[in-house]
């Protein structure tokens, strides 16, 4: 039963990020494999193999039909946690397969007029910046 429900957030998960990344995302949210394992890279590439899910591929020129939070607010131009507190609000739709794990965005909700409006807003806001210092680091680099 736990594989089962790991495959199903491993199916969302692998809309934006690599085995490696989906593996540690279990396991930081205390879930095993069906015999009690850890996960591993492995683990995750035979339970998508076994279920047919996708591998997380980029696409070429960077126009992925899914996003995590990081490469939302790049497109959108706004700061991480001003999307994040919108996705939970239920502003803007985005799916968040753990507690505690990453955001998945559909690229075509962010050209919607929700998000344009939240950028709207963010860029009225002069108390706070728009987007992110330049030399935040990201936990998804733009290359898995």
């Amino acid at each position: 039963m736990a594989e089962h429900a790991a495959a199903a957030d491993v199916r969302q998960l692998a809309r934006i990020a690599s085995d490696d990344v989906i593996a540690g995302v279990l396991n930081r949210n205390g879930l095993a494999t069906g015999n009690g394992d850890r996960w591993t890279r492995e683990r995750i590439t035979a339970l998508r193999s076994y279920r047919k899910i996708p591998v997380f591929k980029p696409e070429p020129g960077g126009l992925d039909p899914w996003l995590n939070l990081s490469r939302a607010t790049k497109l959108l131009g706004v700061a991480p946690k001003k999307l994040r507190l919108a996705a939970e609000a239920g502003e803007i739709e985005a799916d968040q397969p753990l507690a505690g794990g990453p955001r998945v965005f559909e690229r075509a909700e962010l050209s919607k007029t929700a998000a344009q409006q939240l950028r709207k807003r963010a860029r009225q806001n002069l108390k706070h910046p728009a987007v992110s210092h330049p030399d935040q680091q990201n936990l998804f680099s733009s290359t898995t």
